[in-house]
């Protein structure tokens, strides 16, 4: 890859990322439609850690939170919050972990397509929009239960398929259990952290102990460059979510799919 598609990318990435827009649908699109060759695994990693590090960065208190209340539920300590909620993020995660080392590397092989994109866009995105627009806005995030935490997780384990979109999927799920749109986003993001840590783990070991050459520079530039646009992402999202609502996302979802319909016919 050039330097200007490297830059370009992790712009992609860092602003899709936890936009509910599918940063995995863009980054397959955005390839095909201009022409490039696919990225690859490898760039997909590096982006995908600068977003961990945006993520941690921004939410650093609630990160800090849950080293804490990790560092409780060792010690046998549950009724505390931050412990209770060290747990919540923990059950939230396995069922993604679980689907991850079980359909993966199917998922990579078989749904990288812009046909499948256009449907998990427009679905989602419908899906999306009626749950902001019908479901309450009564609960926070103190209130997360585990079994609420266990249904948000399994909604995160779909965004697997790209054009799913992590973020989009997570928050659409808290939002039909009632949670206020802030808070919704603000648990979807601190869920995503180990998912996203374990994803860079398993594959950055696999570009290390692989044959295939890696161009370093160009993924610590990707990292870099994602991480700073991530930031700035999450901050927009947050501060304007609950003026804005969803629904401009789930119309640029739509909007999107229709473009690529278009394109594919």
């Amino acid at each position: 890859m050039t330097g200007f598609q490297v830059v370009m990318l992790a712009i992609v990435q860092g602003l899709t990322e936890f936009l509910p827009i599918s940063s995995s649908g863009h980054l397959v699109l955005v390839p095909y439609l201009v022409e490039w060759t696919d990225q690859g695994l490898a760039f997909d990693v590096a982006v995908h850690f600068g977003s961990l590090v945006a993520v941690c960065l921004f939410f650093r208190g609630d990160i800090l939170g849950l080293l804490r209340g990790t560092t409780q539920l060792l010690g046998g300590n549950m009724r505390l919050p931050q412990a209770r909620m060290a747990l919540a993020i923990g059950l939230g995660t396995v069922p993604a972990a679980v689907a991850g080392l079980l359909f993966a590397s199917w998922i990579e092989a078989n749904l990288r397509d812009p046909s499948i994109i256009v449907y998990t866009l427009a679905g989602y995105g419908l899906l999306m929009a009626g749950a902001d627009r019908l479901c309450s806005s009564q609960r926070v995030i103190a209130d997360v239960r585990l079994r609420d935490a266990i249904v948000i997780g399994c909604a995160q384990a779909l965004s697997l398929v790209p054009g799913t979109s992590r973020s989009g999927v997570t928050i659409t799920a808290a939002r039909f259990l009632g949670f206020e749109r802030r808070d919704a986003a603000r648990f979807s993001f601190l869920l995503s952290a180990p998912v996203i840590l374990l994803a860079t783990v398993y594959k950055g070991v696999e570009l290390i102990v692989g044959d295939a050459p890696v161009a370093w520079g160009q993924l610590a530039l990707g990292a870099l460059v994602s991480a700073i646009v991530a930031y700035l992402s999450i901050e927009f999202f947050m501060r304007f979510v609950s003026r804005i609502g969803l629904a401009p996302f789930a119309v640029y979802r739509l909007a999107l799919a229709v473009v690529i319909l278009y394109v594919l016919v």
